[in-house]
């Protein structure tokens, strides 16, 4: 990084700064806490997070140092803390899309609407046509025919989090995925074209250490006359040998006179 580029003194302690206030928070919203899935622990742990990251990040590109501390990222979670045996339980589920081809998804939603509405006039935009598709279809049979409808799959995720009893009918329905709480998380499922660039990588190595692997030598012209010379004297010898044991090199002019004898 060149010398234009790289954070001030001054804007690395600001954030050595901002952890250590996050830090203070963070203690506090812990030390008050009203329960098992207090947001307020939750956005405290995730400033916190922000705070340690910016101020990693900073340090390495002044000092070229890093801290100890190990950020929260997609493939890690904080440890489980929830029930053995969970009483309930919820899934949350992200899927990404891109709307690569509009046309597509209009015409696919004013098919649906013809058939099943009256009033035919909401599909005339992205906006209407999204909203007829996903009343008509399963999200996962939308996942299974993205390509159908003119999307393009992003990042997925589904998290199942533990609970101790189940909500009450219209209790979360205001605000789902607030009051999270990622120590109840007992597993994800996450989905990302990041892993498939990493596996690529993996694979390029693997072709790197195999074209590596020598070739085996061709055998020389001139050892492979050495070796002729070599077959041709051993089955001389081998015929003279056969002579001194009293072995007939031609047995069949041997066979001719005996019967003649005969």
């Amino acid at each position: 990084m060149s010398d234009a580029a790289q954070p001030t003194a001054a804007e690395v302690r600001a954030a050595a700064e901002a952890v250590k206030t996050a830090l203070d928070r963070h203690l506090a919203a812990v030390e008050r806490r009203s329960g098992d899935e207090d947001p307020a622990v939750y956005e405290a742990f995730n400033q916190l997070a922000a705070a340690a990251e910016a101020y990693d990040e900073l340090l390495y590109d002044r000092y070229d140092e890093v801290t100890p501390f190990e950020i929260p990222g997609a493939d890690s979670t904080p440890p489980y803390t929830g029930p053995e045996e969970p009483n309930a339980l919820s899934v949350l589920i992200r899927r990404d899309y891109a709307v690569v081809e509009p046309q597509r998804l209009l015409a696919q939603a004013e098919r649906v609407e013809a058939a099943e509405y009256d009033d035919a006039d909401a599909a005339g935009t992205v906006h209407g046509a999204l909203g007829i598709l996903f009343g008509e279809y399963e999200p996962d049979e939308i996942a299974t025919r993205h390509k159908e409808f003119g999307l393009e799959e992003g990042d997925s995720t589904l998290w199942v989090i533990a609970a101790d009893e189940p909500a009450e009918p219209g209790e979360w329905l205001e605000t789902p995925f607030d009051h999270v709480d990622p120590q109840r998380v007992v597993c994800r499922f996450d989905v990302s074209a990041v892993f498939d660039d990493e596996t690529d990588d993996d694979l390029d190595d693997d072709l790197e250490v195999v074209d590596e692997v020598d070739e085996p030598e061709e055998a020389d012209e001139e050892d492979i006359d050495e070796a002729d010379a070599d077959s041709d004297v051993d089955s001389d010898e081998d015929v003279d040998e056969a002579d001194d044991y009293g072995y007939d090199s031609e047995p069949d002019d041997e066979l001719e006179r005996l019967e003649a004898d005969r």
